[in-house]
């Protein structure tokens, strides 16, 4: 597949899809833009869609450190959409990605048709309705802080994915697979001011109000609890966000249920006329 400049960055290209809808699909750290395949398997007739890798991910430039890592995804994004020149589309984006898709429809509310946020993990979000919990989110991440503090880039990717992966012991994995997250694994912290701390100011400036655009937030039933407290406070200060549960589902959802997030996905565009 292509590799394209957008953003000022060499970005990886991947398409999907025979649909009459053009979508962007924005996916999750320490993953690329392959993963979409299960849940594009039933979208195929839906959506046309473009997936990009983010910087640092899949066959994308490596991230050198130079620009905030969220705001770069979205430049990317921007001139993804903008150079197809047929007007907004709709966004479906997973975990970093939904926040990054979220951004877009902040900063860049043209190209933004729809938003589909798949576990956004914007926690600046939960953290702000539910303070109380900063000791207990410090406690669950102690292993995988405790790791990168050390340096110990392995040991920081085992934590990491026994809390936010799908559910695959780390000794489970392929080897292949091992070395990509151990190789990515400071893109989380990377991320970090941008979703903890609102770097973009989305929350802080009251920005989120302003999305005028339907809004669907997807979240697993089994996934942490910050997960529900983000999509709840997203949809208390998003006009007419639907909030959507997958049932035994976990953080990877699009990758583990892909059938039933399609079947969501699918009636919430059936219900959003084109230009």
């Amino acid at each position: 597949m292509p590799q394209v400049e957008a953003g000022g960055h060499a970005t990886h290209v991947t398409r999907m899809g025979q649909g009459p809808r053009r979508a962007l699909l924005i996916h999750c750290s320490l993953g690329h833009s392959g993963g979409w395949a299960p849940l594009m398997a039933g979208l195929d007739d839906v959506v046309h869609a473009t997936a990009y890798d983010l910087p640092g991910h899949g066959r994308s430039a490596d991230w050198d450190g130079t620009r905030e890592i969220q705001g770069l995804s979205t430049d990317m994004a921007a001139d993804l959409i903008a150079a197809q020149g047929d007007g907004p589309m709709d966004l479906i984006g997973h975990s970093f990605g939904a926040t990054v898709a979220l951004r877009l429809a902040v900063e860049r509310p043209d190209l933004v048709r729809s938003l589909v946020l798949i576990e956004p993990v914007f926690f600046a979000v939960a953290l702000a309705d539910h303070p109380e919990w900063s000791e207990s989110h410090d406690a669950d991440m102690a292993a995988y802080a405790e790791a990168v503090k050390a340096g110990d880039a392995e040991r920081a990717a085992r934590a990491f994915t026994a809390r936010w992966g799908d559910g695959r012991p780390w000794d489970s994995l392929s080897q292949a697979q091992r070395e990509a997250m151990v190789q990515r694994i400071h893109l989380i912290e990377a991320g970090a001011s941008a979703i903890y701390d609102d770097v973009a100011g989305l929350l802080s400036s009251g920005a989120l109000s302003r999305i005028a655009v339907p809004v669907l937030l997807i979240e697993g039933g089994d996934s942490p609890e910050y997960i529900a407290a983000i999509n709840e406070g997203l949809a208390r200060r998003i006009a007419g966000a639907r909030r959507v549960v997958i049932a035994g589902a976990g953080h990877m959802v699009p990758m583990t249920h892909a059938a039933p997030v399609a079947a969501e996905i699918r009636a919430f565009l059936g219900g959003i006329a084109q230009p």
